[in-house]
């Protein structure tokens, strides 16, 4: 595995390395001992997985506030997604900025996102499904969200948007109350 810096401290696009022979490919999506080089050192405790129908979908952008802040993998495994991580820790250089990339099952490209951070996707095919690694179990409790359109952060997201859940999309815009995440 290689860990890419993407510029926003602490988010790395993660590139797989494969082993080719006639029968396909083999890769490594996981090993504790290659995180450690990223300073990566809790463990996974809960393994989810997405299907989106329609190509144009958004789902997101979310978070869970601390105590229940999480750090997410994920892994594009059928399709293509542009996939978005937001920076939302209060005292962080960049925070508000965002980073986009797209995942797909051919590119062998992952998205480590810190905690302290938005994440969110669109699809750019229909039948896409995700894999995402999580260090902390789901809680509605703590559970968070930005707008994706909000204006603040000024997402360019790629297609027209078809499908988006109602949730989603009522999430309040960011205002001069919001401070940000403090870890």
């Amino acid at each position: 595995m290689k860990f890419i810096e993407t510029g926003i401290n602490g988010l790395y696009c993660i590139q797989l390395e494969p082993i080719l022979d006639d029968r396909g490919k083999f890769y490594r999506i996981f090993c504790i001992n290659e995180f450690e080089k990223i300073n990566h050192h809790k463990e996974i405790v809960q393994v989810n997985q997405s299907f989106t129908i329609q190509k144009g979908s958004i789902r997101g952008m979310h978070f869970q506030y601390p105590p229940k802040a999480e750090i997410k993998i994920i892994k594009c495994t059928k399709g293509s997604v542009f996939d978005v991580a937001i920076d939302l820790r209060a005292k962080s250089p960049t925070f508000l900025k965002w980073h986009g990339q797209i995942l797909s099952e051919d590119n062998l490209e992952m998205l480590y996102v810190p905690e302290g951070f938005a994440h969110g996707f669109q699809t750019l095919e229909d039948n896409t499904e995700l894999l995402y690694f999580h260090t902390e179990f789901y809680n509605p409790q703590y559970e968070g969200g930005i707008r994706f359109d909000d204006l603040k952060i000024n997402i360019n997201w790629p297609l027209e948007i078809t499908n988006i859940s109602d949730r989603d999309m009522n999430y309040d815009l960011i205002d001069g109350n919001f401070k940000g995440i403090l870890l």
